[in-house]
């Protein structure tokens, strides 16, 4: 029982950790997205090609509702996006393409 109890807390303790990692890189996400996006992409609009906006129903219809999709954009650009592949690490992407999902579910209105 102890054995049981003591497996329980690990597990419970594991599952925080993640949650409050996958919380930091959203937030790191959201600066980094404010810093070197929302220039275009202010509110999940766009402002140089504003069909090609980053709210949901736009990002399904256009095939770009996943993380790959939308790392693969930021890092090589592609019409009036410059990429940024040369300009931001790897892992900060992947932050803005979190940001940018979870965002989308909302369509970017804040709580």
């Amino acid at each position: 029982m102890k054995k049981y109890l003591i497996k329980s807390i690990i597990v419970l303790l594991n599952c925080r950790l993640i949650l409050q990692v996958k919380a930091n890189e959203i937030e790191t996400g959201k600066i980094l997205f404010k810093t070197n996006c929302s220039v275009c992409h202010i509110d999940g609009k766009n402002i140089i090609i504003p069909e090609k906006n980053l709210l949901k129903e736009t990002l399904e219809a256009n095939g770009m509702n996943n993380s790959n999709a939308i790392i693969y954009q930021i890092t090589n650009g592609k019409n009036g996006m410059p990429a940024f592949g040369g300009r931001l690490k790897e892992e900060e992407i992947k932050n803005i393409a979190k940001y940018v999902l979870e965002q989308s579910e909302k369509n970017f209105k804040q709580e």
